[in-house]
């Protein structure tokens, strides 16, 4: 039985993360933006992770439709679009912050250790570093690179 489009397994509140964002890639696209700035689709696709082309449209589409990001077209290049997060998706800041400290904390082999003075922050107070960091993604720039240790 195919589940019908936008309709949820459940209300479940983990669910409801889940199906809004729950796949790797979407994450993935998500982390890009975050802490890469990446912005447009030809940006997502040279990531290390590989995307395939037809998965990365899939879920830019998905993530657009769930609210989480926003596609406009590149002033600069009426053919290309520019992806940010809307409210909703920077509204998710704090979460993927967090995943970076359980990451550190059991993955002995995690890059988080290439940005611990981020990790030492988010580890400090979490909110409060999620604030600045809404703001520079708001402005479509990474975090990455303030922070490498």
């Amino acid at each position: 039985m195919k589940k019908e489009k936008n309709k949820l397994r459940s209300h479940c509140p983990v669910n409801y993360g889940l199906e809004a964002f729950g796949d790797r890639w979407a994450l993935l696209i998500l982390r890009d933006i975050i802490f890469r700035g990446k912005r447009t689709y030809g940006e997502f696709l040279k990531s290390e992770e590989g995307f395939a082309t037809n998965i990365l449209a899939t879920r830019l589409e998905h993530l657009v439709a769930v609210g989480i990001l926003q596609r406009d077209l590149d002033e600069a290049d009426g053919r290309k679009d520019i992806f940010s997060l809307t409210e909703k998706g920077l509204d998710l800041i704090p979460l993927i912050l967090e995943m970076v400290l359980w990451s550190s904390k059991y993955d002995k082999d995690s890059e988080a250790k290439r940005i611990m003075p981020l990790v030492e922050l988010i580890r400090k107070d979490n909110r409060k570093i999620s604030q600045k960091v809404r703001e520079k993604v708001k402005r479509g720039e990474g975090i990455v690179r303030d922070y490498l240790g």
